[in-house]
Protein backbone atom coordinates (compact mmCIF):
# COMPACT_ATOMS: atom_id res chain seq x y z
CA UNK A 1 0.00 0.00 0.00
CA UNK A 2 1.13 3.38 -0.96
CA UNK A 3 1.11 6.13 1.37
CA UNK A 4 0.98 9.85 0.04
CA UNK A 5 3.04 12.72 2.01
CA UNK A 6 1.46 16.24 0.98
CA UNK A 7 2.88 19.31 1.84
CA UNK A 8 1.41 20.39 5.19
CA UNK A 9 0.27 24.01 5.69
CA UNK A 10 2.67 26.26 7.48
CA UNK A 11 0.07 29.00 8.28
CA UNK A 12 -3.94 30.20 6.83
CA UNK A 13 -2.41 32.42 4.78
CA UNK A 14 0.62 30.95 2.57
CA UNK A 15 -0.80 28.78 -0.10
CA UNK A 16 2.46 28.18 -1.65
CA UNK A 17 5.87 26.66 -0.69
CA UNK A 18 9.31 25.46 -2.26
CA UNK A 19 11.10 22.17 -1.21
CA UNK A 20 14.03 23.50 -0.13
CA UNK A 21 16.08 20.14 0.61
CA UNK A 22 15.28 16.25 0.24
CA UNK A 23 17.29 14.42 3.25
CA UNK A 24 16.54 11.06 1.63
CA UNK A 25 17.05 9.47 -1.47
CA UNK A 26 14.53 8.05 -3.88
CA UNK A 27 14.10 4.65 -3.05
CA UNK A 28 15.57 4.80 0.36
CA UNK A 29 13.65 2.87 3.41
CA UNK A 30 12.33 5.42 5.99
CA UNK A 31 11.84 5.00 9.28
CA UNK A 32 8.64 6.04 11.00
CA UNK A 33 8.67 9.75 11.74
CA UNK A 34 11.80 10.40 9.96
CA UNK A 35 12.18 13.75 9.04
CA UNK A 36 12.41 13.48 4.91
CA UNK A 37 12.42 16.78 3.37
CA UNK A 38 12.35 20.50 4.51
CA UNK A 39 10.01 22.61 3.14
CA UNK A 40 10.33 27.02 2.66
CA UNK A 41 7.58 28.80 3.06
CA UNK A 42 8.05 32.78 2.84
CA UNK A 43 7.92 32.86 6.99
CA UNK A 44 9.69 29.95 7.77
CA UNK A 45 11.56 26.44 6.84
CA UNK A 46 10.35 23.37 8.35
CA UNK A 47 10.85 19.65 8.38
CA UNK A 48 8.27 17.21 6.49
CA UNK A 49 8.38 13.42 8.88
CA UNK A 50 6.92 10.34 6.91
CA UNK A 51 3.76 8.71 8.90
CA UNK A 52 5.07 5.24 8.47
CA UNK A 53 8.09 2.57 7.46
CA UNK A 54 8.54 1.75 4.25
CA UNK A 55 10.19 2.70 1.10
CA UNK A 56 10.20 6.66 -0.31
CA UNK A 57 9.23 7.70 -3.96
CA UNK A 58 10.43 11.10 -4.48
CA UNK A 59 7.97 12.60 -6.66
CA UNK A 60 8.78 16.41 -6.78
CA UNK A 61 12.09 17.58 -6.95
CA UNK A 62 14.26 20.20 -4.85
CA UNK A 63 13.55 23.76 -5.65
CA UNK A 64 9.89 23.22 -7.23
CA UNK A 65 7.63 25.44 -5.98
CA UNK A 66 4.10 23.49 -5.12
CA UNK A 67 1.05 24.41 -3.63
CA UNK A 68 -0.04 23.24 -0.14
CA UNK A 69 -1.74 20.14 -0.05
CA UNK A 70 -0.03 18.60 -3.06
CA UNK A 71 1.72 14.98 -2.70
CA UNK A 72 5.39 15.29 -3.21
CA UNK A 73 6.44 11.45 -2.32
CA UNK A 74 4.83 8.19 -1.81
CA UNK A 75 6.25 5.69 1.14
CA UNK A 76 5.59 2.21 -0.06
CA UNK A 77 4.95 0.12 2.94
CA UNK A 78 7.18 -3.10 4.19
CA UNK A 79 5.88 -6.39 3.75
CA UNK A 80 7.40 -9.87 4.53
CA UNK A 81 10.90 -9.66 3.78
CA UNK A 82 11.81 -5.88 3.79
CA UNK A 83 15.44 -6.16 1.76
CA UNK A 84 13.85 -8.15 -1.05
CA UNK A 85 10.62 -5.61 -1.04
CA UNK A 86 13.04 -2.96 -1.10
CA UNK A 87 15.05 -4.42 -3.99
CA UNK A 88 12.12 -5.12 -6.26
CA UNK A 89 11.29 -1.33 -5.69
CA UNK A 90 14.15 -0.16 -6.84
CA UNK A 91 14.40 -2.25 -9.69
CA UNK A 92 10.77 -2.28 -10.85
CA UNK A 93 10.51 1.39 -10.97
CA UNK A 94 12.02 3.99 -12.32
CA UNK A 95 13.49 7.14 -10.28
CA UNK A 96 11.54 9.32 -12.25
CA UNK A 97 12.12 12.56 -10.26
CA UNK A 98 16.21 12.68 -8.86
CA UNK A 99 17.39 14.72 -6.06
CA UNK A 100 19.26 18.05 -6.49
CA UNK A 101 22.70 15.90 -5.50
CA UNK A 102 22.35 13.58 -8.61
CA UNK A 103 22.96 13.58 -12.21
CA UNK A 104 20.54 16.01 -14.11
CA UNK A 105 19.52 13.14 -16.16
CA UNK A 106 19.80 9.66 -15.16
CA UNK A 107 22.79 7.71 -16.07
CA UNK A 108 21.59 4.06 -17.02
CA UNK A 109 23.76 0.93 -17.23
CA UNK A 110 23.93 -2.46 -18.62
CA UNK A 111 24.26 -5.74 -16.67
CA UNK A 112 27.87 -6.50 -16.14
CA UNK A 113 28.82 -2.38 -16.76
CA UNK A 114 31.66 -1.40 -14.55
CA UNK A 115 30.50 0.52 -11.50
CA UNK A 116 29.80 4.34 -12.35
CA UNK A 117 32.33 6.50 -10.22
CA UNK A 118 30.42 8.68 -7.36
CA UNK A 119 30.34 11.92 -8.42
CA UNK A 120 27.40 13.31 -5.88
CA UNK A 121 29.57 15.69 -3.96
CA UNK A 122 31.55 17.43 -7.10
CA UNK A 123 30.47 20.60 -8.44
CA UNK A 124 30.22 19.42 -12.48
CA UNK A 125 27.79 19.85 -14.88
CA UNK A 126 25.26 17.58 -15.64
CA UNK A 127 27.42 16.42 -19.21
CA UNK A 128 30.64 16.39 -17.17
CA UNK A 129 28.97 14.02 -14.49
CA UNK A 130 27.91 11.79 -17.79
CA UNK A 131 31.61 11.94 -19.24
CA UNK A 132 32.72 10.97 -15.97
CA UNK A 133 30.70 8.04 -15.43
CA UNK A 134 31.55 6.82 -19.12
CA UNK A 135 35.17 7.48 -18.71
CA UNK A 136 35.47 6.43 -15.08
CA UNK A 137 37.18 9.34 -14.13
CA UNK A 138 38.42 9.12 -10.71
CA UNK A 139 36.11 12.12 -8.31
CA UNK A 140 38.96 13.40 -6.06
CA UNK A 141 41.59 13.14 -8.75
CA UNK A 142 39.58 15.81 -10.96
CA UNK A 143 38.69 17.69 -7.74
CA UNK A 144 42.33 17.94 -7.48
CA UNK A 145 43.49 19.09 -10.51
CA UNK A 146 39.95 21.73 -10.62
CA UNK A 147 39.85 23.15 -7.59
CA UNK A 148 36.85 25.37 -6.59
CA UNK A 149 35.96 25.28 -10.30
CA UNK A 150 33.11 24.07 -11.92
CA UNK A 151 33.69 21.26 -14.20
CA UNK A 152 32.83 21.21 -17.94
CA UNK A 153 33.16 18.62 -20.46
CA UNK A 154 35.95 20.15 -21.77
CA UNK A 155 37.85 19.75 -18.33
CA UNK A 156 37.49 16.32 -18.42
CA UNK A 157 38.87 15.97 -21.93
CA UNK A 158 41.80 17.87 -20.97
CA UNK A 159 42.70 15.96 -18.00
CA UNK A 160 42.28 12.85 -19.61
CA UNK A 161 44.61 14.10 -22.67
CA UNK A 162 46.90 15.75 -20.16
CA UNK A 163 46.95 12.15 -18.12
CA UNK A 164 47.16 10.10 -21.46
CA UNK A 165 50.86 12.23 -22.43
CA UNK A 166 52.27 11.59 -18.66
CA UNK A 167 51.48 15.00 -18.03
CA UNK A 168 51.10 17.48 -14.45
CA UNK A 169 47.46 16.98 -14.32
CA UNK A 170 47.03 19.99 -11.89
CA UNK A 171 45.77 22.40 -14.01
CA UNK A 172 45.49 25.78 -13.09
CA UNK A 173 42.30 27.91 -15.13
CA UNK A 174 41.06 31.25 -14.64
CA UNK A 175 37.46 31.00 -14.91
CA UNK A 176 34.38 33.02 -16.21
CA UNK A 177 31.74 31.07 -14.94
CA UNK A 178 28.12 32.29 -13.19
CA UNK A 179 26.20 30.19 -10.53
CA UNK A 180 23.21 30.25 -10.55
CA UNK A 181 20.15 29.15 -7.90
CA UNK A 182 16.91 29.97 -7.55
CA UNK A 183 15.73 32.33 -4.21
CA UNK A 184 14.43 30.46 -1.38
CA UNK A 185 10.63 31.36 -0.91
CA UNK A 186 12.20 33.13 2.15
CA UNK A 187 14.81 35.00 0.50
CA UNK A 188 11.99 36.20 -1.73
CA UNK A 189 9.85 37.81 1.14
CA UNK A 190 12.34 38.96 2.72
CA UNK A 191 13.47 41.10 0.06
CA UNK A 192 9.97 42.15 -0.95
CA UNK A 193 9.34 43.23 2.80
CA UNK A 194 12.97 45.40 3.12
CA UNK A 195 12.26 47.03 -0.13
CA UNK A 196 8.01 47.91 0.84
CA UNK A 197 9.76 49.36 4.33
CA UNK A 198 12.06 51.70 2.60
CA UNK A 199 9.34 53.01 0.44
CA UNK A 200 5.90 53.28 3.06
CA UNK A 201 8.02 53.91 5.82
CA UNK A 202 10.09 57.73 6.58
CA UNK A 203 12.62 55.60 8.42
CA UNK A 204 15.21 57.92 10.06
CA UNK A 205 18.61 56.78 12.96
CA UNK A 206 19.61 58.44 15.55
CA UNK A 207 22.83 56.88 17.08
CA UNK A 208 24.49 56.90 20.67
CA UNK A 209 27.59 55.31 22.53
CA UNK A 210 27.72 52.95 25.34
CA UNK A 211 30.62 52.08 28.23
CA UNK A 212 29.80 48.48 28.77
CA UNK A 213 32.79 48.21 31.36
CA UNK A 214 30.16 47.83 34.62
CA UNK A 215 28.18 45.44 32.36
CA UNK A 216 31.24 43.11 30.72
CA UNK A 217 32.76 43.16 34.53
CA UNK A 218 28.94 41.43 36.00
CA UNK A 219 29.34 39.05 33.16
CA UNK A 220 33.29 38.19 34.17
CA UNK A 221 32.23 37.80 37.45
CA UNK A 222 28.65 35.75 37.56
CA UNK A 223 29.08 34.07 34.12
CA UNK A 224 30.18 30.78 35.75
CA UNK A 225 27.94 30.84 38.82
CA UNK A 226 24.82 31.77 36.30
CA UNK A 227 25.46 28.82 34.00
CA UNK A 228 25.67 26.14 36.81
CA UNK A 229 22.35 27.44 38.41
CA UNK A 230 20.67 28.55 35.04
CA UNK A 231 22.78 26.33 32.51
CA UNK A 232 22.74 28.52 30.01
CA UNK A 233 25.44 31.49 30.08
CA UNK A 234 25.09 34.91 30.93
CA UNK A 235 25.09 37.06 27.54
CA UNK A 236 24.65 40.71 26.40
CA UNK A 237 21.42 40.37 24.71
CA UNK A 238 19.38 39.86 28.09
CA UNK A 239 20.54 43.00 29.43
CA UNK A 240 19.92 45.37 26.77
CA UNK A 241 16.19 43.13 26.42
CA UNK A 242 15.87 43.69 30.14
CA UNK A 243 16.83 47.48 29.54
CA UNK A 244 14.35 48.10 26.48
CA UNK A 245 11.47 46.89 27.97
CA UNK A 246 12.09 49.52 31.00
CA UNK A 247 12.71 52.53 28.34
CA UNK A 248 9.55 51.76 26.55
CA UNK A 249 7.12 51.78 29.93
CA UNK A 250 8.65 55.44 29.94
CA UNK A 251 8.61 55.92 26.07
CA UNK A 252 5.42 53.52 24.84
CA UNK A 253 4.88 55.61 21.63
CA UNK A 254 8.74 53.65 20.55
CA UNK A 255 6.21 50.28 21.07
CA UNK A 256 3.56 51.82 18.95
CA UNK A 257 2.70 50.97 14.98
CA UNK A 258 0.33 51.79 12.52
CA UNK A 259 -2.60 49.80 11.53
CA UNK A 260 -4.31 51.70 9.01
CA UNK A 261 -5.76 54.82 10.37
CA UNK A 262 -5.36 54.01 13.93
CA UNK A 263 -2.53 53.98 16.08
CA UNK A 264 -1.51 50.82 18.26
CA UNK A 265 0.06 51.12 21.39
CA UNK A 266 0.60 47.52 23.01
CA UNK A 267 0.42 47.82 26.94
CA UNK A 268 2.97 44.44 26.54
CA UNK A 269 6.42 44.03 25.08
CA UNK A 270 7.31 41.20 23.09
CA UNK A 271 11.25 41.51 22.00
CA UNK A 272 11.83 39.90 18.34
CA UNK A 273 15.11 38.91 18.47
CA UNK A 274 17.21 38.88 15.13
CA UNK A 275 19.06 35.62 14.75
CA UNK A 276 21.12 34.54 11.20
CA UNK A 277 20.07 31.03 10.39
CA UNK A 278 21.19 29.19 7.86
CA UNK A 279 18.72 30.16 5.09
CA UNK A 280 18.23 33.71 6.09
CA UNK A 281 17.63 36.08 8.88
CA UNK A 282 14.63 34.98 11.40
CA UNK A 283 13.33 37.22 14.21
CA UNK A 284 11.70 34.89 17.04
CA UNK A 285 9.48 36.65 19.43
CA UNK A 286 10.20 37.08 23.35
CA UNK A 287 6.55 37.27 24.50
CA UNK A 288 5.84 39.60 27.71
CA UNK A 289 9.63 40.06 27.96
CA UNK A 290 8.52 43.02 30.46
CA UNK A 291 7.57 40.29 32.62
CA UNK A 292 11.12 38.27 32.12
CA UNK A 293 14.05 38.18 34.69
CA UNK A 294 17.41 38.22 33.15
CA UNK A 295 17.53 34.24 33.48
CA UNK A 296 14.22 33.32 31.62
CA UNK A 297 15.27 36.08 29.33
CA UNK A 298 18.60 34.05 28.32
CA UNK A 299 17.11 30.69 28.54
CA UNK A 300 13.98 31.72 25.80
CA UNK A 301 16.69 33.11 23.38
CA UNK A 302 18.67 30.19 23.33
CA UNK A 303 16.01 28.04 23.19
CA UNK A 304 14.60 30.02 19.93
CA UNK A 305 18.49 30.53 18.33
CA UNK A 306 18.71 27.09 18.73
CA UNK A 307 15.12 25.99 16.64
CA UNK A 308 16.36 28.80 14.09
CA UNK A 309 19.90 27.08 13.18
CA UNK A 310 18.35 23.55 13.24
CA UNK A 311 15.84 25.40 10.38
CA UNK A 312 12.73 23.73 12.63
CA UNK A 313 11.66 27.23 14.03
CA UNK A 314 8.09 27.65 13.40
CA UNK A 315 5.70 30.41 12.33
CA UNK A 316 4.23 30.76 15.65
CA UNK A 317 7.52 31.15 17.18
CA UNK A 318 7.92 34.49 14.83
CA UNK A 319 4.45 35.31 14.78
CA UNK A 320 3.47 39.26 16.31
CA UNK A 321 6.41 41.31 18.18
CA UNK A 322 6.37 44.95 19.16
CA UNK A 323 10.27 45.58 18.95
CA UNK A 324 13.09 44.07 17.38
CA UNK A 325 16.95 43.83 18.27
CA UNK A 326 19.57 42.97 16.00
CA UNK A 327 23.34 42.33 17.22
CA UNK A 328 25.66 42.94 14.18
CA UNK A 329 28.37 43.05 16.35
CA UNK A 330 28.75 39.51 16.63
CA UNK A 331 30.02 39.56 12.46
CA UNK A 332 31.98 42.46 13.78
CA UNK A 333 29.78 45.32 12.28
CA UNK A 334 31.10 48.66 14.25
CA UNK A 335 27.69 50.87 13.13
CA UNK A 336 25.39 50.28 11.24
CA UNK A 337 21.74 51.48 10.10
CA UNK A 338 19.09 48.32 10.89
CA UNK A 339 15.83 48.21 9.08
CA UNK A 340 12.77 48.17 10.40
CA UNK A 341 10.75 44.97 11.06
CA UNK A 342 7.17 45.97 10.09
CA UNK A 343 4.67 46.94 11.57
CA UNK A 344 6.82 47.62 14.34
CA UNK A 345 8.26 51.30 14.39
CA UNK A 346 11.30 50.72 15.55
CA UNK A 347 14.15 48.70 15.61
CA UNK A 348 18.03 48.80 18.17
CA UNK A 349 20.75 48.26 16.73
CA UNK A 350 24.14 46.52 18.73
CA UNK A 351 27.22 46.59 17.60
CA UNK A 352 30.87 45.31 18.35
CA UNK A 353 32.53 46.31 21.70
CA UNK A 354 35.78 47.72 20.74
CA UNK A 355 38.49 49.41 23.22
CA UNK A 356 38.56 53.08 22.74
CA UNK A 357 39.81 56.38 24.59
CA UNK A 358 37.12 58.25 26.21
CA UNK A 359 36.77 61.34 28.77
CA UNK A 360 35.57 60.18 32.19
CA UNK A 361 35.57 62.64 34.75
CA UNK A 362 38.16 64.90 33.33
CA UNK A 363 39.97 62.20 32.20
CA UNK A 364 40.96 60.23 28.75
CA UNK A 365 40.72 56.71 29.89
CA UNK A 366 40.24 53.44 27.61
CA UNK A 367 37.20 51.85 28.04
CA UNK A 368 35.18 48.75 26.29
CA UNK A 369 32.44 51.29 24.15
CA UNK A 370 29.61 49.92 21.48
CA UNK A 371 27.97 52.16 19.29
CA UNK A 372 23.91 51.42 18.93
CA UNK A 373 21.58 53.07 16.84
CA UNK A 374 17.81 53.10 16.93
CA UNK A 375 15.80 53.36 13.52
CA UNK A 376 12.27 54.64 14.03
CA UNK A 377 9.56 55.68 11.62
CA UNK A 378 9.15 59.11 12.29
CA UNK A 379 5.25 59.17 11.29
CA UNK A 380 5.03 57.22 14.20
CA UNK A 381 8.03 58.65 16.79
CA UNK A 382 9.34 62.03 16.72
CA UNK A 383 12.87 62.78 17.18
CA UNK A 384 12.43 63.69 20.70
CA UNK A 385 11.13 60.23 21.95
CA UNK A 386 13.63 58.32 19.50
CA UNK A 387 16.22 60.10 21.26
CA UNK A 388 15.57 60.08 24.75
CA UNK A 389 14.72 56.36 24.81
CA UNK A 390 18.18 55.47 23.20
CA UNK A 391 19.77 57.82 26.42
CA UNK A 392 17.54 55.25 28.72
CA UNK A 393 18.82 52.37 27.57
CA UNK A 394 22.55 53.69 27.41
CA UNK A 395 22.13 54.91 31.21
CA UNK A 396 20.44 51.17 31.95
CA UNK A 397 23.43 49.41 30.80
CA UNK A 398 25.90 51.33 32.60
CA UNK A 399 24.57 51.76 35.22
CA UNK A 400 22.86 47.93 36.10
CA UNK A 401 21.79 48.57 38.99
CA UNK A 402 19.09 50.24 37.47
CA UNK A 403 17.77 47.25 35.70
CA UNK A 404 17.07 46.17 39.67
CA UNK A 405 15.15 49.49 40.26
CA UNK A 406 12.92 49.29 37.47
CA UNK A 407 14.83 52.36 36.07
CA UNK A 408 14.73 54.43 39.03
CA UNK A 409 18.02 55.87 40.90
CA UNK A 410 18.87 53.28 43.58
CA UNK A 411 19.90 56.31 46.16
CA UNK A 412 16.85 58.08 46.12
CA UNK A 413 14.69 54.64 46.17
CA UNK A 414 16.30 53.93 49.03
CA UNK A 415 16.22 57.45 50.82
CA UNK A 416 12.72 57.68 49.97
CA UNK A 417 12.58 60.23 47.90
Amino acid sequence: MAIEIKVPSPGESITQVQLAKWLVTDGETVEKDQEIVEIDSDKASFPVTTPEEGVIKIMVMEGETVEVGAVIAFINEMSGNSQDQKSKIKTDEPKTFPVLNTPAHPLTSSPGSPTPVQTANLHASPLARKIMEEKLVNQGDLSNAFPGKRITRKDIESFINRKKEGLSTVIVTRSREEDRKKMTTLRLKLAERLVSVKNQTAMLTTFNEINMQAALKIKEKYNESFKERYGVGFGLMSIFTRAVTIALRDFPQVNSMIDGDELVTPRYVDIGIAVSAPKGLVVPVLRNAEMMSIAEIEIKIKELAGKARDNKISIDDMKGGTFTITNGGVFGSMMSTPILNPPQSAILGMHKIQERPVAVNGQVVIAPMMYVALSYDHRVIDGRESVSFLVKVKELIEDPVKLLTEGLDPIKLLLDL
